[in-house]
């Protein structure tokens, strides 16, 4: 597997792990702290009239623990610009209102997380903007989807909740012949796994709600981007519009980052042994993870990420019944939605996150779980997912 993500020159000169720590963690001037402070703050004494002390005014604009988190955000990306958002949809809203139009046109991938699909199809496509559907682990599909007006290939890999891969260099290449922008949401993967932009992806979007924050206990939202200019207009766009991280939030995310790395090693290794366990069970048709070596995309995968992640999904024998009732005998696995949290989380997409998309192209099967697995032993979630599958 590649460790293009741990590239000394992505992270100038130091390892992940140590920009994890690191990067947009000075030390607090005044009394020498190594955390950076929460600063639970509106508004700044400015040093006379249009005199900013070191650049802030209000705290809808700049919040010197969200200064510190969209550092570290842009330095583990290997990005130019890092900016937080209230959650991941905030950002996602924040990213297509500044680089579309009433007109333009937006390639979205057939397998993608609910709430981006309710964006796009309920929200954006009132505005007059345009979306076709393609499966973007297949370049000809991708071609396929475009028009003149694309502005806008969007691509999950792995994606919500059946864990498709996109070669992100591949789709890269397909958007800058057709004048588009690539944009790869991260979420699953995290940018210890895989880093889009070092691929030619132009920006990244994450939940930092999951794997980031990694405790269930903080909403947010992320946009990395390689290109300075793209940076200030987002950034304009977010102070116009509004949905920021809270000081508090942003606080809890650069707390969960330093301890990343370590997360990710583990969550991939229990998924592993639990996508092991469920391919050979009897009751289990189909296992849906990348790190199968019979999964369509294991050699991509292999090829753009460290590690294949914590995230699973499985379709069971007898329906969508069945596969409710696996998640309500589930006792260790948590039935809840949202992911990447150390705690293992089950679900029932087609009835839960993924509600959105029944009846679109969207629409997911209705004998599939997906789950969260977290960093609990192993021997104990095998066991609760074989009692829960009888």
């Amino acid at each position: 597997m590649s460790d293009t993500h741990n590239s000394q020159n992505t992270h100038g000169g130091h390892g992940f792990e140590t920009v994890a720590i690191h990067a947009g963690n000075t030390a607090d001037p005044l009394t020498g702290a190594v955390v950076p402070p929460i600063y639970q703050v509106s508004t700044y004494k400015q040093d006379g009239v249009g005199g900013l002390r070191g650049g802030y005014e209000y705290s809808r604009s700049a919040n010197p623990t969200r200064t510190a988190l969209e550092e570290n955000l842009a330095a583990l990306e290997g990005g130019r610009r890092g900016l937080a958002f209230a959650s991941g949809l905030a950002a996602e809203d924040c990213l297509l209102r500044t680089l579309l139009s009433p007109g333009d046109h937006v390639v979205i991938p057939n397998d993608a997380y609910g709430g981006t699909f309710r964006l796009f199809a309920k929200v954006v496509s009132r505005w007059g903007v345009e979306w076709s559907v393609a499966d973007t682990s297949d370049p000809a599909s991708v071609r396929a989807a475009l028009t003149p007006k694309t502005k806008v290939i969007w691509v999950e890999t792995p994606s919500n909740p059946l864990l498709g891969i996109t070669d992100i260099a591949v789709v890269a290449q397909v958007a800058r012949e057709a004048g588009a922008r690539l944009v790869v949401d991260n979420t699953f993967a995290s940018p210890y796994l895989q880093q889009p932009l070092a691929l030619g992806a132009d920006v990244v979007v994450h939940s930092l709600t999951k794997y980031m924050g990694g405790h269930s206990d903080v909403v947010g939202g992320a946009l990395i981007v390689a290109d300075p200019a793209l940076g200030e207009e987002l950034a304009y766009h977010q102070n116009a519009m509004g949905a920021v991280a809270g000081p508090m939030d942003a606080w809890l995310v650069l707390r969960g980052i330093k301890t990343l790395p370590v997360r990710m090693d583990r969550h991939s290794e229990n998924a592993t042994r639990v996508a092991d366990m469920l391919s050979r069970h009897a009751r289990v048709t189909r296992v849906l993870y990348p790190g199968l070596p019979e999964h369509p995309g294991h050699e991509v995968a292999a090829k753009q990420m460290k590690a294949f992640g914590g995230m699973v999904s499985f379709q069971v024998e007898g329906g969508e019944e069945a596969a409710v009732a696996v998640c309500d005998r589930a006792k260790l696995f948590t039935l809840g939605e949202s992911l990447g949290g150390v705690e293992s989380l089950i679900e029932h997409p087609g009835r839960m996150t993924h509600a959105s998309v029944a009846g679109s192209a969207l629409e997911v099967p209705g004998d599939l779980v997906r789950l969260s697995v977290g960093i609990e032993s192993a021997d104990d979630l095998l066991a609760d997912l074989q009692q829960a599958l009888g």
